[in-house]
């Protein structure tokens, strides 16, 4: 099988870009050949600190004959016509073409035959496609004239082999060849390779390179947990920090290091982001305690003579240096109030057109207490931990790492004395940051949670700063996501168009809510879809009955769309939803056709006689079933609610096949029409009253 091997070695790229410019190489790559009639039958791409690679297998030794057939002028056209035929066709003549006839007449037909091309040729114009025209987040120029580079860092070698000969190539002044390097100390080459394997076994071996990004952080995870393990201690993981230092090293060697415990009196939060931001370094803990150990995991890239002692003893040095400065920023604002810190806030810009940050936590303070009784939080405590939450957005810790809002605040309060509650507060409204972030269930964080998120969504909604298409600057769909974790999470019974229409007259605007109930209907969809709900029951029970008027109780419409799926999945509910759209298609028509709505119930003569048997046995089920399931949906009993509809769908099936509903004989017909119709719209009000099922799909 045929295999292409190429390579781009450049100078370090960042951690952050790899992952992107491994997608961009294998995008850009496949798309130019696919361009030219090309396709791998399977393919490998690898990425690190200094190199980009590609590995395709099963490519042609040519591109397929191509037979191309294009239609021309009507014999005896203006002579320019044909002129602009054959040069378009690239061809000479019309001895090159054939005529044809249609019905209006005998025309030319160029035949373009255009041989395929040798898949070398393809590969090299690719190879130069696909540098020039990555995109990096953040890019750089480097040299001159010819060899004048943009790319993210400078290129120093590009390495392509077809079947073991290179693909001669030339981008940016840089030739190709067959020759890679290997790691800066431990085996730099350069090394001369003629296949993917030779490629393979020369990094790992004399090359001391692992290229294989999945391998590699499996290994640097591995090992950091056996350091700590073989020092009966734990490693504390981080995701994050383990994909980056992927991206930092080619020979993964882990070292455990010492750390001075005088700076375990810091915060945890404190220590472990100052390890992970600026040295990225992975934190320690004692499995006994659970608390942080005076130890940290560093990640080399060489082995070092003395088993890495020095290594880990340099980086202690480091870290101690930054966690020094940490400790300066600690004890510094520890002498300032929270309240004197929140004085600050009105400097603070939150908005432009929403004011400083100390105008929106007197907003969130308003309602938070609103929202207390709802949660079933103290009013008072609320309210004093709304205030005083984004107070710590000024402290020095915070100014240094922005990561730790909230949690330094949470601190600064208990070392104030604050109550638990509000201190807990401080640190937890800003959550659910995220599907996999905890949501606050204390009554007192989740009043504050509530207040912030429901006047961020409220405020950039009256500036009309709404997100679009996969923009959302103000993280907007978070915020609604966070509400509704938190309403049902915390079996919070929210009335979200009084509490929204509340946070508006907060922030001093008339706000239509209608349009932001709407949004949150689409947030719903998307965390309940994890679940296996479907999008149109959502739909179906988010939305407004005949007065205009939602359910927008974030947990009731769950539980009774939870109710539905599990009733529409079933035999009753499908049919009951065939009958249900049969009827109201009937009354939409017949209320076109005649102008007015059939909306009430059949006159009390019609139901004492009415002339079927089917239709007496639906009167009589509708009365039973529509008022079963009122009870069961007052009650909040979705499922018996559910059960209440199914008894109908014997009956509508029966009187669907037993009654014409427009009669036009007999000298009753109209007021047989007219009640039949009216049977049909009690069909459509029950159902309805449970859910709108014109929003069901199939």
């Amino acid at each position: 099988m045929s295999e292409f091997l190429f390579e781009i070695f450049c100078e370090e790229i960042p951690a952050r870009m790899q992952l992107h410019a491994q997608g961009e190489l294998e995008k850009l790559f496949l798309g130019a050949l696919a361009e030219a009639g090309l396709k791998p039958q399977s393919h490998q791409v690898f990425s690190g600190p200094r190199r980009l690679t590609l590995v395709l297998n099963g490519l042609p030794e040519k591109t397929e004959d191509v037979r191309e057939e294009r239609k021309g002028p009507r014999v005896g056209a203006p002579e320019k016509a044909v002129e602009g035929f054959l040069r378009g066709a690239g061809i000479a003549s019309l001895d090159q073409c054939e005529t044809r006839a249609d019905n209006k007449g005998e025309y030319y037909v160029a035949l373009i035959e255009k041989p395929g091309r040798e898949t070398k040729a393809v590969l090299a114009e690719a190879i130069e496609t696909t540098i020039k025209g990555f995109s990096w987040p953040k890019s750089m120029k480097f040299g001159e004239g010819e060899t004048l580079q943009r790319w993210v860092r400078p290129i120093q070698r590009l390495t392509a082999i077809f079947n073991g000969e290179v693909i001669p190539a030339k981008v940016f002044g840089l030739e190709t060849g067959n020759v890679t390097e290997g790691h800066r100390v431990h085996g730099r080459g350069p090394f001369s390779v003629a296949s993917f394997s030779e490629y393979a076994e020369i990094l790992t071996g004399e090359g001391h390179v692992m290229i294989d990004r999945v391998a590699r952080q499996a290994k640097i995870l591995a090992d950091a947990r056996q350091v700590c393990l073989d020092a009966g201690l734990e490693l504390v993981e981080d995701g994050g920090l383990l994909a980056e230092v992927t991206g930092l090293v080619e020979h993964p060697i882990a070292l455990l290091g010492d750390m001075d415990p005088d700076f375990l009196t810091l915060p945890p939060e404190v220590i472990t982001l100052t390890m992970k931001v600026h040295q990225k370094y992975f934190a320690v803990k004692d499995p006994q305690t659970g608390k942080l150990a005076a130890k940290f995991v560093v990640i080399a890239n060489q082995a070092a003579p003395d088993g890495g002692k020095a290594i880990a003893a340099g980086n202690a040095r480091v870290l101690s240096a930054r966690l020094s400065d940490a400790r300066h920023f600690w004890d510094l604002d520890r002498k300032t109030p929270l309240s004197a810190m929140a004085g600050e806030l009105s400097k603070v810009t939150f908005h432009k057109k929403l004011g400083s940050v100390a105008d929106k936590v007197e907003r969130v303070a308003q309602l938070a207490r609103e929202l207390a009784p709802i949660v079933g939080a103290d009013a008072d405590l609320a309210e004093k931990a709304a205030r005083l939450a984004k107070a710590d957005l000024v402290s020095q810790m915070v100014y240094e790492f922005p990561e730790l809002q909230g949690a330094m605040g949470r601190y600064y309060a208990l070392e104030q004395g604050e109550d638990s509650a509000v201190a807990d507060a401080i640190k937890a409204h800003y959550q659910p940051q995220g599907p996999s972030d905890d949501v606050p269930t204390a009554p007192v964080s989740a009043a504050v949670a509530l207040a912030d998120k429901l006047d961020t969504l409220v405020g950039f909604w009256a500036i009309d700063e709404k997100p679009t298409g996969s923009k959302d600057p103000f993280a907007l769909r978070r915020a609604a996501l966070g509400v509704i974790r938190i309403a049902l999470e915390g079996n919070v019974r929210l009335g979200l168009h009084a509490i929204l229409t509340k946070a508006g007259e907060v922030l001093g605007q008339s706000l239509d809510v209608s349009d932001l109930l709407a949004f949150f209907a689409d947030r719903l969809k998307v965390h309940l879809k994890d679940e296996g709900l479907r999008h149109d029951i959502i739909d179906a029970v988010f939305a407004p009955n005949k007065e205009g008027v939602r359910d927008d109780d974030l947990v009731r419409v769950t539980h009774k769309a939870r109710a539905l799926q599990a009733f529409l999945n079933g035999e009753d509910g499908a049919a009951l939803v065939a009958g249900y759209k049969r009827a109201a298609n009937i009354l939409k028509a017949e209320e076109k056709k005649d102008g007015a709505a059939y909306d009430g119930v059949p006159e009390a003569d019609y139901v004492a006689s009415a002339p079927e048997a089917a239709e007496r046995a639906l009167i009589s089920a509708l009365d039973e079933a529509g008022a079963a399931a009122k009870l069961a949906m007052d009650a909040e009993d979705f499922t018996a609610a559910m059960a209440a509809l199914a008894k109908l769908r014997a009956p509508v099936d029966s009187f669907f096949d037993a009654v014409v509903v427009n009669v036009t004989e007999g000298e009753k017909a109209a007021m047989l029409r007219r009640n039949r119709l009216l049977l049909l719209s009690c069909i459509r009000a029950a159902v309805r009253n449970v859910a709108d099922f014109d929003r069901l799909e199939g």
